[in-house]
């Protein structure tokens, strides 16, 4: 174990960017797995007599989707790493009470504020948009996914985030905190890529036809 985080403590001293990139991106798809694999709103039928947790679990292998845990990997590695980092940063410098150290209990609740006040707020309908935008559907559906997921995920965020990021801006060094976040994020992921799963699932099950048709 201390051999893996050696090298990565060197791969990000070398490479900062790509090592993130790979980092958060595999962490990414982790969640995206075990979403699939625990929390599947498949359609996919299971056979009769075979209602069981692993019959079901096997199913979900079975007609496992990949291009949806590539997706995820894509999202994280190119996209949200070099946000992330980008935020962390800028949290760290920029967000500050003036005449206060870093350190100050003042300044860690202002990055906390800050962070799930504007960030988290923000970094939501994007993911979303982004992730319906890569499975190929159109704007119109990107925007109804916003609408449906937003707010019940941002309060689900606001349990689960302020106190873990309390304590990463407080005893994380700025180099791990990215690395701190995604570790918790495993289980965030696992969630974020269920909660993007239902509005389409639910959209197979009922399609929406215009002009309405009376069935």
């Amino acid at each position: 174990m201390s051999k893996i985080l050696n090298f990565y403590l060197n791969s990000l001293s070398k490479r900062p960017k790509t090592t993130n990139a790979i980092m958060t991106g595999s962490l990414f798809g982790l969640g995206d797995v075990s979403a699939q694999l625990f929390f599947s709103h498949s359609e996919y039928p299971v056979e009769k007599g075979a209602e069981t947790p692993s019959a079901n679990i096997l199913n979900t292998v079975k007609h496992y989707d990949f291009p949806r845990t590539a997706r995820a990997v894509i999202y994280g590695s190119l996209i949200f790493s070099f946000i992330g980092d980008k935020w962390y940063k800028i949290l760290r410098y920029k967000v500050k009470i003036p005449n206060k150290g870093n350190s100050d209990w003042a300044n860690r609740l202002l990055r906390v504020s800050v962070d799930q006040l504007a960030f988290a707020p923000l970094s939501l309908p994007f993911y979303f948009g982004c992730m319906t935008t890569m499975e190929g559907h159109s704007l119109d559906v990107a925007k109804k996914k916003i609408n449906d997921q937003w707010w019940s995920t941002l309060k689900t965020n606001w349990t689960v985030w302020p106190l873990f990021q309390a304590i990463n801006f407080s005893f994380v060094p700025l180099q791990h905190q990215l690395l701190a976040v995604n570790v918790v994020a495993i289980f965030w992921n696992t969630y974020l890529s269920y909660k993007n799963s239902i509005t389409t699932s639910e959209s197979k099950k009922r399609p929406v036809h215009y002009p309405p048709v009376v069935e």
